[in-house]
């Protein structure tokens, strides 16, 4: 691991020396890519540059306590340092560990957020909604662009099913763990008894495709357009903008009304479509291939029920990790991360493992 941390702090000062050139200063592609690789690259070598240091105190530390001519109290304190010094480097080691594990290149992509109703009826819909918010709430907390891309109301209240584009550096990292089946447990409205009922909805998440990841042939598709529906005043309601898309060999339907142009809508449901065919390959190739995501944390398996959201007792459970929080209403309200933060260091916690087997 020390030649592999050597390399590592030689490509970094590379990097650094090729910054100030003006040549790359003058290019933005190149100082793009050169700005990128070095925030990957600087949090390695500052780990490596503290170990270093905390080995050279506890070599001195060592060199002090064993030397008899040295004042007792120095060798006092050099004793007292010790064991502290030993728990900083172990720490240390799984944290520069933990850093050298390969970056999954999907994690920085954007993501296309897709929520339905499931089993439940009225109740699964208004949760539906509410589970969108949620999410649309937690990617403006982060500093992210969300923009609606299709929503259908149900008739009481809440979603049948919404799909959104959410763009960001690192996107996809924070949010890849929300796919599957959300389960909450609640008094409906509609209750009159006061029992709790149990309803659900389904979440997918897929990282947003690009033009090279997944090409689409135009022989292999069929264009559907229709007037939009919902909000948006009488010109939406009454013009062909709303663009439907059906990928004829895998039956893959995508539709966009969000804006008014239908060109505008065309290019945005080919982007849901190549992220659905995008991750419909991984899903394939994971099945066949991947450990990991057979893994407790990493499956992401949409038919698995990976939450629980208890209302009359303010809990929310994940079932992958066995967490769980008493923080409903700021969970609801797009405060994620107690439960996001765990899941992400458990995946990442799977991956050294597997990579170490």
């Amino acid at each position: 691991m020390l030649d592999q941390l050597e390399a590592v702090e030689a490509r970094f000062q590379e990097v650094e020396a090729q910054l100030q050139d003006p040549s790359v200063v003058s290019d933005p592609k190149r100082l793009r890519e050169l700005s990128k690789l070095r925030a990957e690259l600087e949090p390695v070598v500052l780990a490596f540059q503290t170990q270093r240091t905390l080995l050279k105190q506890l070599g001195e530390a060592e060199s002090i306590l064993g030397d008899k001519t040295m004042e007792a109290d120095l060798r006092e304190m050099a004793e007292m340092e010790i064991p502290d010094l030993k728990k900083a480097i172990t720490e240390g080691d799984a944290e520069i560990k933990r850093l050298l594990v390969p970056k999954d290149p999907m994690d920085a992509k954007n993501v296309i957020l897709e929520v339905r109703a499931g089993t439940g009826g009225e109740e699964a819909a208004l949760f539906a909604g509410e589970i969108f918010r949620m999410y649309l709430r937690f990617a403006e907390r982060r500093g992210f662009k969300v923009s609606v891309l299709d929503e259908s109301d149900a008739d009481a209240g809440g979603l049948k099913d919404a799909t959104a584009e959410i763009q960001g550096e690192g996107a996809y990292s924070l949010f890849r763990f929300e796919s599957g089946v959300h389960r909450v447990q609640r008094v409906p409205k509609t209750e009159t008894q006061g029992r709790i009922h149990t309803s659900a909805c389904t979440v997918a998440v897929m990282p947003e495709a690009e033009e090279v990841d997944i090409e689409i042939h135009q022989k292999d598709l069929r264009v559907d357009t229709f007037c939009s529906g919902g909000k948006g005043g009488q010109s939406v309601n009454t013009t062909y903008s709303a663009v439907r898309l059906t990928h004829l060999p895998t039956n893959t339907v995508v539709q966009c009304q969000d804006e008014r142009s239908q060109i505008k809508n065309m290019a945005k449901a080919m982007t849901v479509l190549r992220s659905r065919l995008l991750q419909k390959a991984q899903d394939e190739a994971d099945a066949i291939h991947s450990a990991l995501r057979k893994s407790q944390v990493g499956s992401g398996d949409r038919s698995e029920k990976i939450r629980t959201y208890n209302f009359p007792q303010g809990r929310v459970t994940d079932h992958r990790i066995g967490v769980t929080i008493h923080q409903i209403d700021s969970f609801m309200g797009g405060s994620l991360e107690p439960i996001i933060e765990p899941l992400r260091a458990a995946f990442e916690a799977e991956r050294l493992q597997a990579l170490e087997a």
